[in-house]
């Protein structure tokens, strides 16, 4: 028998609204790029960003970062699509669940670089503002999870334990709870975006590293929550692939977040970048300001004024 504080699950993924079929997972990923583009926006705005910049990436990243999910779920987790008695069509159906996270992450990073470039925006400085957004996003995506009764971990009886129906891929006979992973990450996801921003707040961060410590904190807390997990995965040494994949990441994120604070020299401007050399301007009839820039983006000290002459003092 379920305890009676387990967490019940929703009978149903899909609610019809006449002909048309609306799926909980994919209303929890709108939803969560609609969270992450608002919180994303006020922090891009307070780092001197135009406004809008954040919903303009956002119409390049997201898609990608869809396909990158997508993509990588596959490739990962190739037999329920074609191996013996799959699917291959079925690596379609992205609104039936199944999207890795780095794929999302690498195909958003991607499409959000080449908006940058194209827009000569600071990529770095504007990932730093969206990265806890992102965090968010992921919190909210999760519930799509409990929706489809997928992502738990091992049978447990703990109080918040998860009631799965039976016949589930991970389910173990005569088991009916089990442990909510999908809920774990997302305190955790929480909890990322609000320790990236405390950190952001108290402490002066380089360009780059907000990012840097959203990828090693989702990390490190990735790794104990998918030792739990028990949905079919490709293992290798005891290990999923998904722990190696974290591995790399984490030390990846850890090597770029000290190497981006041991750079010297004064950093860009914030907000949009400002017009190149060369290119007319109403405000500026040379590139080099009495303030002491000259026109590069970077500080270059105080001016330095010109001494006048000296003049000889007859008697």
């Amino acid at each position: 028998m379920p305890l009676p504080t387990s967490i019940p699950s929703p009978s149903s993924g899909v609610l019809q609204l006449g002909p048309f079929p609306l799926r909980a997972y994919a209303v929890c990923i709108i939803i969560g790029v609609l969270v992450a583009v608002r919180i994303g926006q006020r922090r891009a705005e307070a780092r001197g960003f135009s406004r809008g910049t954040v919903a303009d990436m956002a119409v390049w990243a997201v898609p990608a970062g869809i396909v990158g999910a997508r993509i990588y779920h596959v490739i990962t987790s190739p037999d329920a699509y074609f191996g013996a008695g799959g699917h291959p069509l079925e690596a379609l159906a992205v609104w039936r669940g199944g999207l890795g996270i780095w794929g999302g992450v690498l195909g958003g990073a991607l499409a959000a670089y080449v908006f940058c470039r194209r827009t000569q925006r600071d990529f770095l400085r504007l990932a730093d503002a969206v990265a806890p957004a992102i965090a968010v996003a992921q919190a909210i995506g999760r519930v799509g999870n409990w929706f489809n009764q997928e992502l738990f971990g091992g049978p447990s009886t703990l109080p918040w334990a998860v009631r799965i129906d039976p016949g589930r891929d991970g389910t173990v006979p005569g088991a009916l709870t089990y442990h909510p992973t999908f809920l774990y990450e997302l305190l955790w996801d929480l909890a990322v975006a609000a320790l990236c921003i405390a950190i952001d707040r108290r402490i002066r961060l380089r360009r780059g590293q907000v990012l840097a410590l959203y990828v090693g904190l989702y990390t490190l807390g990735r790794a104990p929550i998918e030792a739990l997990r028990v949905d079919t995965a490709h293992t290798f040494l005891g290990l999923r692939l998904n722990d190696y994949v974290s591995a790399v990441v984490l030390v990846g994120a850890i090597a770029a977040f000290l190497l981006l604070g041991r750079r010297r020299g004064a950093e860009p401007p914030a907000g949009d970048v400002p017009p190149s050399p060369g290119t007319d301007d109403d405000n500026d009839d040379d590139d080099r300001h009495d303030d002491g820039h000259d026109g590069d983006g970077y500080d270059d000290g105080p001016a330095r004024r010109e001494e006048p002459e000296p003049r000889e003092v007859t008697a």
